[in-house]
């Protein structure tokens, strides 16, 4: 009975300092950039989590369970996934500020001009005028608005981003995680059941983390410069760190040079 506490105790709290590894910290904060409380941003850490968590219970129970080996090159490939991604989340945020630096330099048409506004939670920047039909677009007719309408419906697309996110980084660490597990414990059941405590704390602490990072952008809605300035900055991290961990799986663990070196991490 000790034990079992012992290992539901720290399961959870080595799942909630998983959840801080710098990967996940900038993944989600290219997220959470796009978010407008603090509400919606523990929601983003909560899919995260969940996301993070089946492929840590599934591909982590195959090892376990079955004796599952995974080859150095497929290792490194699925944590070569976590850099392509934190890339494309990264270009995802810098690509609306590019449109946005491209409308500050244009010359502004007669009777407008331009700035950074709010549609719901769709943040973003247009030649603008107060007059009648100067706004330059319907107030419904904004990406946004139109995947409202689209998916809306279905109540979850809002979650699809964050929980496809936590899918690959939980595929990158579910090999050191499950190999970890498999050397203390020595018991498939509580292996098993290690991971998912392990999972639970995943998702409390990038709640609270999510949470955390969103106070900034929550309070500077009002500000739209130093808003937009925060988005940029969380893009360019993510890019640069993205672009980083595929150098290093690429080259320096040899996934591209046929001298694949993979030690679950």
């Amino acid at each position: 009975m000790n034990s079992l506490i012992a290992i539901t105790l720290i399961g959870f709290v080595l799942g909630m300092r998983h959840a801080t590894d710098p990967d996940h910290v900038i993944a989600v904060t290219t997220i959470v950039a796009r978010q407008r409380s603090l509400g919606s941003a523990a929601l983003v850490g909560a899919f995260w989590g969940i996301g993070h968590t089946l492929t840590i219970l599934a591909v982590g129970s195959a090892i376990i369970v079955f004796n599952v080996v995974i080859p150095p090159r497929v290792g490194l490939t699925m944590e070569l996934a976590v850099g392509i991604m934190l890339v494309l989340l990264g270009i995802s945020n810098l690509t609306g500020i590019t449109r946005a630096v491209t409308e500050r330099f244009t010359p502004e048409r007669a009777g407008g001009h331009s700035h950074v506004h709010q549609h719901g939670d769709y943040v973003h920047t247009h030649m603008h005028g107060h007059a009648p039909g100067r706004h330059g677009h319907a107030e419904d007719a904004t990406p946004q608005a139109r995947l409202d309408r689209r998916f809306g419906g279905l109540g979850a697309y809002q979650a699809i981003r964050p929980l496809v996110v936590g899918l690959v980084h939980g595929l990158a660490g579910s090999a050191a995680v499950a190999l970890l597990v498999l050397a203390t414990i020595h018991k498939p059941a509580l292996d098993v059941a290690y991971l998912l405590v392990f999972g639970v704390g995943t998702i409390a602490g990038m709640m609270i983390i999510t949470a955390a990072i969103a106070v900034p952008y929550t309070y500077t809605t009002r500000f739209s410069r130093l808003n937009a300035g925060l988005a940029v900055a969380s893009g360019v991290v993510s890019l640069c760190f993205g672009l980083f961990i595929a150098y290093h799986i690429g080259f320096a663990d040899g996934l591209f040079t046929g001298h694949a070196n993979w030690t679950p991490q």
